[in-house]
């Protein structure tokens, strides 16, 4: 391999594809970037064997990619990335000299690393599988941001650690749940096809942080069961699907609802966030009281004190006095979007929904916290 590249674009593909690196692996070449240079431009691979992620560099003025050379290298990412980040060039000059040795070259720096035999690294086989689901990037946004971060983070239960894809009836529900709260997405779609799937919410959170960028319009989504891809013009995000059937969730939802609240969501965040200090056993829990004469929003700790704050908002239903977990309601108003949010109540230590009163295709919903106030 011989070949030179602008250095901001190799090293933004490399910071990319290292996000599927674990640097812990206990095989070596797991921890390695593959690097493969052909006529058309470069290949970078990262895996960790969960998540695999491949990015494609274009031999183009833009990249200012000369190659004179085709062929491979394997090197641990942490090096590769460093060296990188500090050449003095804009122009990598990139060269095999002997073996697995390979040196870089900027004005005035020069490394050479040791680095592993490409050979070595495993065969990820990037083939698209089965029919795609194409995808507007706005939509797969909302749809991560709006549920991801209600998964689960402890492996107690693995199923519960990744979003739930259902497609069925030309409907595609998106769903995280941690047993304590959950997130639901919906959306139609026009497709003869229906599935069941669960991709591991850290998967998502790639996918929104190094594919979802201001270049890209559409993802074309495939998927066979075993594995899911995640496509767009230069890069793939390969991953795993998480094991076991996920629960029958709608069924905890409840149907009908006695008690609701309407109200300013920015100003329930903000109501949140001013008591979120205020803890019991390291967890802060809010109190909330709504009658037809006012609404209270209060926090108690013996060891810190207790607040206590009048809310605007309208309330139908008898009275009810209902405490929750502050941080879980704050995460799913900020997430929920919208001006004005609808809090429906079902009883006193039953599950409440939270909904945004101007999209109807999302959902949360946050189980009570009991306390002896």
């Amino acid at each position: 391999m011989n070949l030179s590249i602008s250095k901001n674009a190799l090293y933004n593909a490399l910071n990319t594809v290292s996000h599927a690196v674990s640097p812990n692996s206990p095989q070596p070449v797991l921890r390695g970037i593959k690097i493969t240079a052909d006529e058309t431009g470069l290949t970078l691979i990262g895996s960790d064997a969960d998540i695999s992620i491949m990015k494609k560099i274009k031999a183009d003025e833009e990249n200012k990619m000369n190659i004179v050379d085709t062929g491979s290298l394997l090197i641990e990412s942490r090096y590769l990335t460093e060296i990188v980040r500090k050449l003095d060039s804009e122009i990598i000059q990139i060269e095999i000299v002997d073996g697995a040795l390979t040196k870089f070259s900027g004005s005035s720096a020069v490394f050479k690393i040791n680095g592993m035999k490409p050979e070595d690294y495993p065969n990820i086989d990037f083939r698209t599988i089965g029919n795609p689901i194409s995808m507007d990037k706005n939509a797969l946004v909302s749809i991560i941001e709006g549920t991801a971060f209600a998964a689960a983070t402890k492996d107690t239960r693995p199923v519960l650690t990744g979003v739930n894809f259902k497609l069925e009836n030309n409907i595609l529900s998106c769903t995280a749940t941690d047993s304590f709260r959950l997130a639901k997405k919906t959306m139609k779609f026009d497709l003869d096809d229906s599935f069941n799937i669960t991709i591991p919410a850290k998967t998502m959170f790639e996918i929104k942080n190094s594919m979802l960028n201001d270049t890209v319009e559409k993802i074309e989504i495939y998927q066979n069961g075993k594995k899911v891809q995640f496509v767009s013009d230069d890069m793939i995000i390969q991953s795993r699907l998480l094991d076991g059937e996920y629960p029958e969730t709608d069924r905890l939802i409840p149907k009908e609802f006695p008690y609701v609240l309407t109200i300013d969501r920015e100003e329930l965040i903000r109501a949140i966030d001013r008591t979120i200090f205020i803890k019991n056993e390291n967890m802060a829990i809010n109190r909330l009281q709504c009658s037809a004469d006012e609404i209270v929003i209060t926090n108690r700790s013996q060891e810190i004190g207790e607040s206590h704050e009048n809310l605007y908002g309208e309330y139908t239903g008898e009275p009810i006095d209902i405490s929750f977990s502050a941080n879980y309601v704050i995460s799913a108003a900020k997430y929920i979007g919208g001006r004005t949010i609808k809090i429906c109540f079902s009883g006193q230590m039953k599950p409440f929904v939270i909904l945004n009163t101007e999209d109807d295709s999302i959902l949360q919903l946050v189980l009570p916290v009991r306390t002896y106030n």
